[in-house]
């Protein structure tokens, strides 16, 4: 039961991170009609970024948890204002492909500026070490802070997408941008401010995964393939189908490299591939249900 327990526990933490990550991607697309293939690049930015923070200007990890996704943002704005902003109109394909070309160009950015090496960051003191759980078992803090940091922003995320002006605003754009327009809302706006949104919700997850996995060029390349899957699994543009696609790769991941570690690489795909075959639009996304 222990070992059980353990392998759940793993699973809700890499099945809240990676809602983090992919719910970002998600909002993006729902509103701009935009697959934001860059996105994995924010993400690694956001974890490169706070190995400088902490490692070699000696701040906080609390001071590079807000600075860092901050940051990200602000790249974000400059992004969509200076690039991103061309292609809004176009076909969802030139949207893919631009969003690739700069996921190219700010990986050959991270290892022209911090090098192509493994970098390391040291979790706080504070979130150091393990506790018992389910009798003997022990189990690290710092995942039980990314659950816990996974279930605030899955309930923030709720409450301002549903119960919020600036919520209720992104899902008016994301229904009808014309008819927004015609309310008087500044969809430009919006469109830019929803995209700096995803980044930091990226760029968020990059600091957090910073001190449980390696820092190199490579991890945004990783994340983006898992932040698809969930997408896939969950149905594109729907916040409930980013954290069901979520927590079933989750269970993947955590069930999955505990009782079947030979095949597990192979899993996520397979899931992918079945929810594709049998519900193609996602298990939560429009026309799920049809």
């Amino acid at each position: 039961m222990s070992g059980l327990g353990a392998a759940l526990l793993n699973s809700l933490d890499i099945g809240l991170l990676l809602f983090v990550i992919a719910v970002g991607l998600n909002i993006v697309f729902g509103v701009l009609n935009v697959i934001n293939f860059a996105h994995g690049a924010l993400y690694m930015l956001g974890a490169y970024l706070a190995f400088t923070l902490m490692n070699l200007l000696g701040l906080s990890f609390i001071v590079a948890l807000i600075v860092a996704p901050l940051a990200v943002a602000v790249i974000a704005v400059l992004i969509d204002r200076l690039v991103l902003r061309f292609i809004y109109e176009r076909d969802v394909a030139d949207s893919l492909l631009l969003t690739f070309a700069l996921l190219l160009i700010i990986n050959e950015s991270v290892r022209m500026i911090w090098g192509s090496g493994i970098h390391t960051v040291q979790p706080p003191e504070l979130l150091r070490g393990s506790v018992g759980i389910f009798g003997d078992t022990l189990y690290p803090v710092y995942s039980l802070f990314v659950i816990v940091v996974g279930l605030v922003l899955v309930a923030a995320l709720w409450f301002i997408f549903n119960r919020t002006r600036a919520g209720k605003i992104m899902r008016a754009a994301a229904l009808d941008r014309d008819m927004a327009e015609a309310l008087c809302i500044n969809t430009k706006l919006v469109v830019t401010g929803v995209f700096a949104f995803g980044a930091w919700l990226a760029a968020l997850g990059g600091v957090v995964a910073a001190p449980m996995r390696a820092v190199d060029p490579g991890m945004g390349d990783k994340i983006i393939i898992e932040s698809f899957i969930v997408v896939v699994i969950g149905g594109l543009g729907s916040f409930p189908g980013a954290l069901a696609g979520a927590m079933v790769l989750g269970l993947i991941h955590g069930l999955g490299g505990r009782y079947l570690p030979e095949i597990n690489l192979l899993l996520p795909f397979v899931g992918m591939a079945l929810v594709l075959l049998f519900k193609p639009n996602g298990l939560m996304g429009k026309g799920a249900n049809a």
